[in-house]
C-alpha cells in the first residue's frame, strides 16, 4: 500500500482522461464452445461469448478502480499537492465505480455491422452498450451509446442505412443473452421502410414489459426522431413538443446524460439541472440517470432552487393565477422599495453631554444615495450605515475620528432602531410575510399594478416567525424574485447565492407561469435549455396555448429550435382513439401521436349507480390484479374523491398506496388527477371523468392526461352522465358502446373484457 500517496504526472493525466482512464488486462476474446444454451439464432453462442468477454473487461476495470481507491485510503501525509491529487483521484474513482455498477441492467444491447468498403472489404462490427469498455490493448469492446460511432445504431433506416448492412438488437437479462433480433439493410423489404420505427421486435418487447412504478431508461430502443433530439446541439433553447407516450420525459433525461458525456467540459463544472413538476414525478424518474452512468446531474422541483425555504401544496387557482402573473415583478420591486424610507422625525443620539442629530431630510438623502450605489437591497444596508454615521458624526462637537464615534454609538438602541426603520436587512421570507400580512403594504405595492379586487387574494395572516413559514409552491417564484432584488445578507453570501447551470432540462414546461419561467431564465448560465412538454396537457393555473408564450420569458440569446415527437409508444391504439377525442376540447390545433401499437385491449366504459360506485371500484381493482400479473394499477380519481376511494379500498382489505414523494411503491396506487401527469401504468381505472371535467380548472386537459396513462388496459367508471365527447364513435373502433347507460349496470359483467 502507499505510505505517501502521490501520483506521477503522467499517471494522473491518464487517469483524469474521461471516461476511459484505465487500460484493462484481460484474456483476449475467444468464441465459446457450444454448450447447453438454447440457440434460436445461429450466432447466439458467439454473441454470448462476446458478452462474457465484455463483462470480464468490466470486472477488471472495477477491480483496478477498487485497488486505486484502497491506495487513496491508505495513503497518508505528503505535500499539499499530494493531498490535492488524492482528493481528485478519490472523487474520480467514486464516479467511475458508480458508472461501472450496472446492477441487473445489461451491459450490451446491440451491434452494428458496416458495409464492406475498398479499405475494409469485410466491414466492421461494433457492439453498443451502456458504457465504453476496452481491452488491455485499448481496443473498443463496447461502444458507449452516446459516442458518435453509436449514432448509426439509432439513426439508420431502410431509406438511409448510413453505411450499415445489419443492425442487431439483443434481448438480455443481466449477462445472459436471451435472444437476437436482426435488421438487414439493402433488401427490397427494407427499402420500403419509411424509417419511423427501428428494432420493432425489441421495441415492442420492451413496451410490453410490466411497469415497476419507476421510469426506466430506453437506451436500447431509442428511435430515430428521439435520437435526433437527444444529440441536438447544446447551444440555445430547444423546445420539444410531444404527445402522451411519445417518450418526451425519458428523451429529455437521455439528452441530459448525452450532453454531459459529449460536453464534459464545461458542463461538469457548470452543472446540469433537471426540473420536474412535483416530487412524485422526481421519485418516478430518479433511477433513469444513474442507470445511464450519470449521478452528477441535479434533479429538483422549483422550490429546491430557493435556499432556506419550505413549501407545500398550491394556492387556489385564482390565487395562483395572480401570483404567477408577470405583473408581480413590479409588485415585489415596489414591496422592496417600500422598506427603504426616510425617518419621519429627527434621530437624536446621546453622545456625552450632547446629542448627535439626523434630520428627516438627511435620512431622505441617505436613502437616495444608497439606492443609486447598491445593486441589491441588502448590499445597500452597508451604504446606509456608513452615510448615517457620517451625518451623525458631522453634528458632533468633538475632535474624535469618525471611526471612534461610530464605535461608541453603533450599538446604541436608537441607532439600531433607526437603521431597521430606514433600511432593514431582509430575507425573502420576511419580505413576503410582511407584504401579504399587511393591508397597507399590499395596497402600496399593488396599487397601479394589480386590480384592487386582486389584493385580497394575496392577503394572509402575518407570522411572528417568518423564516419558519411554510409557503405554497405558487409563492416560490415570488420568493425567488425577492431574493434577486434583496441579494444575499451580509455574512450569508454563500448560503443566499443563486446557483446557475450550464444546461437546464425542464419537463412539463407548458404549465409554468411567467414568474416560474423567470426563475429558470435567472439560473441559466448561457441560455442553454431543453424545454419539454405537451400544450394539450397544460393543466396548471397558467396553461399556455402555444410555445411562443413560454419562450417569451426564457433566454433569447439564440433563436429557439423546435422538435416534435410524433410517434406514440406507450398508449395502445384503441386507448389513444378514446383519449384523442378529448383533444377537440383540450387543444383543437394539436394532432394526437401515431401509436405504433395498433392493436390491444379496447377501453372499457362502465356506468353504475352512485350507490354501487365504491363496490364497482373494488371489484375492478381485484379483477385487474388477477389480469395484469405483476404490472401496476393506477386508480385515477378527482382530487375530491381521493379519501373516499382510499376508504373503500381499505375496507376491502386491498393493499394499495397513495402517490407520494416516495413514488408508486405499491402495485395498486390511488392517484389524484392533478398528480398523474408524466406517469405510466399498466392498467388504469379513471373514476368519474365528468367530475374531473367540472372540478379541474382545465378539466378537458386533465381528463386527456388521465386517459393516456395506460400501457395496456383502461377502464372508465362513471355515475350519472359520461362526458358527451367520449360518446362519439371512435375513429379506429375502441369497443365502446355509446348507448351504455347506468341502468344497464346490473348486467355490466357482459361488457367486461375477456370475461
Amino acid at each position: 500500500m502507499l505510505a505517501d500517496f502521490a501520483l506521477p504526472d503522467f499517471v494522473l493525466a491518464d487517469f483524469l482522461r474521461w471516461p476511459e482512464w484505465v487500460h484493462l488486462s484481460v484474456p483476449q476474446f475467444k468464441p465459446a464452445r457450444t454448450g447447453d444454451r438454447v440457440a434460436n439464432h445461429p450466432e447466439l453462442e458467439l454473441e454470448q461469448a462476446y458478452i462474457d468477454h465484455a463483462y470480464a473487461c468490466l470486472e477488471r476495470a472495477r477491480a483496478v478502480a477498487e485497488a486505486m481507491r484502497e491506495g487513496v485510503v491508505d495513503g497518508q501525509g505528503g505535500t499539499f499537492q499530494n493531498r490535492y491529487e488524492r482528493d481528485v483521484v478519490w472523487e474520480r474513482v467514486g464516479v467511475r465505480l458508480h458508472q461501472l455498477e450496472l446492477g441487473e441492467r445489461s451491459l450490451i444491447f446491440g451491434r452494428v455491422d458496416t458495409e464492406p468498403t475498398g479499405e475494409d472489404p469485410e466491414g466492421e462490427s461494433f457492439h453498443i452498450g451502456r458504457i465504453a469498455v476496452s481491452d488491455d490493448e485499448s481496443n473498443a469492446v463496447v461502444v458507449d451509446w452516446r459516442a458518435p460511432l453509436a449514432e448509426t445504431f439509432y439513426r439508420a433506416t431502410g431509406l438511409d442505412p448510413m453505411g450499415l448492412r445489419r443492425r442487431r438488437h439483443f434481448a438480455s437479462r443481466g449477462q445472459t443473452l436471451l435472444g437476437i433480433d436482426d435488421e438487414l439493410f439493402g433488401s427490397a423489404t427494407q427499402a420500403l421502410d419509411q424509417g419511423q420505427v427501428q428494432g420493432h421486435g425489441a421495441l415492442i418487447a420492451a413496451l410490453e414489459e410490466s411497469r415497476s412504478g419507476k421510469l426506466s431508461d430506453i437506451v436500447g430502443t431509442i428511435q430515430t426522431e428521439q435520437d435526433r433530439i437527444i444529440r441536438s446541439p447544446l447551444q440555445g433553447v430547444l423546445v420539444v413538443q410531444g404527445g402522451p407516450g411519445t417518450g418526451k420525459t425519458v428523451v429529455a433525461l437521455h439528452r441530459a446524460a448525452y450532453l454531459l458525456y459529449s460536453q464534459r467540459f464545461p458542463l461538469e463544472g457548470q452543472g446540469v439541472l433537471v426540473l420536474g413538476p412535483n416530487r412524485v414525478f422526481l421519485s418516478y424518474i430518479e433511477q433513469v440517470l444513474p442507470s445511464l452512468g450519470e449521478a452528477g446531474i441535479q434533479i429538483a422541483v422549483l422550490a429546491d432552487l430557493v435556499p432556506a425555504i419550505r413549501s407545500s401544496g398550491h394556492d387556489p387557482t385564482e390565487v395562483g393565477k395572480v401570483k404567477g402573473d408577470s405583473r408581480m415583478i413590479n409588485v415585489i420591486r415596489r414591496a422592496v422599495r417600500d422598506r427603504q424610507h426616510p425617518l419621519r422625525e429627527s434621530l437624536r443620539v446621546p453622545y456625552g453631554l450632547q446629542f448627535l442629530v439626523l434630520t428627516p431630510e438627511d435620512s431622505a438623502e441617505i436613502i437616495d444615495q444608497a439606492r443609486r450605489r447598491a445593486r441589491t437591497h441588502n448590499a445597500g444596508r452597508r451604504h446606509v450605515e456608513q452615510l448615517l454615521f457620517e451625518r451623525l458624526a458631522a453634528t458632533a462637537r468633538s475632535d474624535e475620528t469618525l471611526e471612534a464615534i461610530r464605535e461608541r454609538i453603533r450599538r446604541e438602541p436608537l441607532v439600531i432602531e433607526a437603521l431597521e426603520r430606514m433600511w432593514p436587512v431582509l430575507t425573502p421570507a420576511e419580505l413576503l410575510n410582511d407584504l401579504f400580512g399587511s393591508r397597507g403594504l399590499l395596497r402600496s405595492a399593488g396599487s397601479g399594478r394589480l386590480k384592487e379586487s386582486e389584493w385580497p387574494l394575496l392577503s394572509r395572516e402575518r407570522s411572528p416567525r417568518p423564516n419558519e413559514v411554510i409557503f405554497t409552491a405558487d409563492d416560490v417564484p415570488l420568493l425567488d424574485e425577492a431574493l434577486e432584488l434583496l441579494g444575499p445578507r451580509p455574512k450569508h453570501l454563500e448560503a443566499d447565492a443563486v446557483r446557475t447551470f450550464g444546461h437546464i432540462v425542464v419537463d412539463e414546461a407548458q404549465d409554468l407561469s411567467p414568474m416560474e419561467l423567470r426563475m429558470l431564465d435567472r439560473r441559466s448560465l448561457n441560455g442553454s435549455m431543453t424545454i419539454v412538454g405537451d400544450i394539450a396537457q397544460a393543466t396548471g393555473a397558467w396553461p399556455h396555448q402555444n410555445w411562443e408564450s413560454v419562450l417569451e420569458y426564457l433566454p433569447d440569446r439564440r433563436p429557439p429550435r423546435r422538435a416534435d415527437l410524433t410517434i406514440g409508444y406507450r398508449v395502445p391504439g384503441p386507448i389513444m382513439d378514446l383519449a384523442s377525442k378529448m383533444l377537440v376540447l383540450a387543444a383543437p390545433g394539436i394532432q394526437p401521436p401515431t401509436s405504433i401499437r395498433h392493436t390491444g385491449e379496447p377501453p372499457l366504459i362502465l356506468g353504475v349507480e352512485q350507490s354501487e360506485l365504491e363496490a364497482e371500484i373494488v371489484e375492478r381493482v381485484r379483477y385487474e390484479l388477477k389480469t395484469i400479473g405483476s404490472g401496476n394499477i393506477g386508480v385515477i380519481v378527482p382530487e375530491s374523491m381521493a379519501d373516499q376511494v382510499d376508504s373503500a379500498l381499505t375496507r376491502a382489505g386491498i393493499d394499495y398506496g397513495r402517490a407520494t414523494r416516495q413514488g408508486l411503491e405499491k402495485q395498486v396506487t390511488v392517484v389524484p388527477v392533478n398528480l398523474v401527469k408524466g406517469l405510466e401504468l399498466d392498467s388504469v381505472l379513471v373514476i368519474e371523468p365528468k367530475r374531473m371535467l367540472d372540478e379541474q380548472i382545465r378539466g378537458a386537459q386533465s381528463l386527456y392526461v388521465a386517459l393516456t396513462r395506460s400501457t395496456k388496459r383502461l377502464t372508465v367508471i362513471y355515475t350519472g352522465q359520461l362526458p358527451s365527447v367520449l360518446l362519439e364513435p371512435a375513429s379506429h373502433g375502441s369497443g365502446i358502446e355509446p348507448d351504455y347507460m347506468p341502468e344497464q349496470s346490473a348486467n355490466h359483467q357482459d361488457s367486461f373484457r375477456g370475461e
